[in-house]
């Protein structure tokens, strides 16, 4: 029986914090600097990260809290930096909050019977007996600060209500600005803030080689199988898509026997999991336009991730033949290949000024899309142009 293909499951989950971000290093090291010079001084820092989804905003967190950990303990502190994490989409209101921080400090209390207020005097408590700069992450807190939460309030002012100089990062998709009072707005001026960009194709590819690096086995991820995956992710600029289409590839290579993942695994992986070439879109399609899918299918199932246009197109003419239907010219196999491009069921790609176009499709298998379309131009009323 052949060598599995995964190695260590846990590092494809997007959860999974590995041991370096790619492309977010710049970010790491100015959020870094700015708590880290803050704690210095004995004063906490707060900081809103906001991104889209999967643009790295809960692993740079993390991140920051293990690296401020590591920074204290070289520097032969008493202790590391405490970082406490918390989930609002779980811990959606400011009780709940503070029940999670409690716990953080091995201060639990019972969920009933104490005030919020009470709660933060016994969490003052915990971080007295621990006397180390703390750093509270509130993940997804829009949905807690379009309750009405106060606790924002609270934790920016922790010298003034004796929490001490509490630091603390807010994450959320987007501004969450206007949800605060004025008093709490007043302290995230501009250095304050931190968008995270999308990420593009070679980010992504990065990502994904740099975990599979972590998840295969040597020499089952090809780049060129890494940068099809980040093709597909990179319309959404989600790292957490692509770690899930490497995820799925992997696992359906695997299943195959085979030793390395193939550009059928990411079409695969595509279809099961984000399927976007649907039969409607098929339905409004002419047998034409059909049979230019087809000749793409049937040349995608060679290796690569792309074909040449004009490969396509002697297939297309062949399979014009195989159908009884005529052939258009190269002018009408062009435009019926833009209008497919178009509607999103083809992708074309010039590696160069006059360099030959090339073509792919990631959505579907190619081994699916050519019986799927082989069937629907079997027909009747698909024989007729």
């Amino acid at each position: 029986m052949p060598e599995g293909i995964i190695l260590r499951e846990e590092t494809l989950d997007a959860s999974y914090l590995p041991p370096s971000l790619p492309h977010r290093e710049k970010e790491l090291a100015l959020l870094r600097e700015r708590f880290a010079r803050s704690m210095d001084a004995g004063q906490g820092w707060s900081q809103l990260l906001t991104g889209g989804i999967g643009s790295g905003k809960t692993a740079l967190a993390r991140a920051l809290g293990r690296e401020l950990a590591n920074r204290r303990q070289r520097k032969d502190s008493a202790a590391g930096v405490k970082e406490i994490y918390v989930n609002c989409w779980r811990r959606n209101t400011d009780r709940a909050v503070v029940l999670e921080m409690l716990n953080a400090v091995d201060r639990p209390v019972p969920d009933r019977g104490f005030s919020v207020s009470e709660m933060l005097d016994t969490f003052e408590k915990g971080l007295r007996e621990v006397p180390s700069p703390t750093l509270v992450i509130l993940d997804e807190v829009s949905v807690l600060l379009k309750g009405g939460s106060k606790l924002v309030y609270m934790l920016t002012r922790g010298r003034e209500v004796g929490l001490g100089p509490l630091s603390l990062l807010l994450i959320a998709p987007r501004d969450v600005l206007p949800y605060l009072d004025a008093a709490s707005r007043s302290g995230f001026g501009v250095t304050h803030r931190l968008q995270l960009p999308k990420y593009l194709r070679e980010p992504l590819t990065d990502i994904v080689l740099a975990r599979g690096a972590l998840a295969l086995r040597p020499g089952s991820l090809s780049r060129e199988v890494a940068e099809q995956i980040a093709r597909v992710a990179e319309p959404q600029g989600d790292a957490r898509l692509a770690l899930e289409l490497l995820s799925g590839s992997a696992h359906r290579a695997e299943e195959r026997g085979a030793r390395e993942l193939t550009p059928e695994d990411v079409r695969w992986a595509k279809a099961s999991t984000y399927p976007t070439m649907t039969e409607e879109k098929l339905d409004g399609l002419s047998p034409p336009s059909l049979l230019v899918l087809l000749a793409l299918a049937r040349t995608l199932r060679a290796p690569g991730t792309w074909v040449r246009m004009e490969k396509v197109r002697k297939a297309y003419g062949s399979a014009s033949e195989e159908y009884g239907l005529p052939a258009g010219s190269r002018v009408t196999f062009w435009r019926m290949v833009k209008a497919l491009e178009q509607e999103g069921l083809l992708e074309m790609e010039y590696t160069r000024p006059g360099a030959p176009a090339k073509l792919t499709q990631d959505e579907i298998p190619a081994s699916l899309l050519e019986l799927v379309l082989q069937e629907r131009l079997a027909r009747p009323s698909s024989a007729q142009s």
